[in-house]
């Protein structure tokens, strides 16, 4: 959509938000909200496209505040990426949005060779709650890391399945502050 187009239709619907009718008031406001949007989806794109790094992550962000399916092939475009601080930003708001077409992605990057990528797709399939993703997140308890066994009993503690209990109680003796935390939290979670 055109800028001026935009702008053309901005103007005939402003006068509307003064109709007599609330439901004319209301569907005017929507119809702004939407425009809106979409001009703001559009540099949100030029950003991602052209700026620097610290304005491309701060892009993928303002796409997961977007939300919808036309903010995915980005996303999940910016997920395959070599940089890491992007890969990272792009699965953190994918398992935010949780979209049925991401979840694939999510699942692959738990093959990722750098241990910040693993984590965070194992904190994004959280989002899912899926208890088809158990088996995947549960071999990651043994890590014995502090981090991917960490990120892993918070996942599966979202998720929510009872049958979890004992391998998340081992997890309350580990070396790890951080794995002890996020054991007793999962514990806490389980129904």
């Amino acid at each position: 959509m055109e800028r001026a187009s935009r702008s053309k239709r901005r103007q005939a619907i402003i006068p509307l938000l003064k109709d007599p009718s609330v439901e004319v008031r209301l569907a005017a406001a929507q119809a702004l909200e939407a425009l809106e949007a979409a001009e703001s989806l559009e540099e949100v794109f030029t950003r991602l496209k052209q700026g620097d790094r610290g304005t491309k992550i701060a892009a993928i962000y303002a796409l997961g505040r977007i939300g919808g399916e036309k903010v995915l092939p980005s996303l999940l475009y910016c997920a395959g990426r070599q940089e890491e601080d992007i890969k990272c930003a792009a699965i953190k708001v994918l398992g935010e949005l949780a979209h049925p077409e991401a979840l694939a992605t999510l699942v692959e990057k738990l093959r990722d060779s750098s241990n910040a990528v693993r984590a965070i797709a194992i904190e994004a399939l959280s989002h899912y709650r899926a208890p088809s993703l158990v088996a995947r997140l549960l071999p990651f308890l043994d890590e014995k890391d502090g981090l991917l066994d960490a990120e892993a009993a918070l996942a599966l503690g979202r998720i929510g399945d009872a049958t979890l209990e004992e391998p998340l109680l081992k997890l309350i003796n580990s070396p790890h502050q951080r794995t002890r935390s996020a054991a007793v939290t999962a514990l806490s979670l389980l129904p």
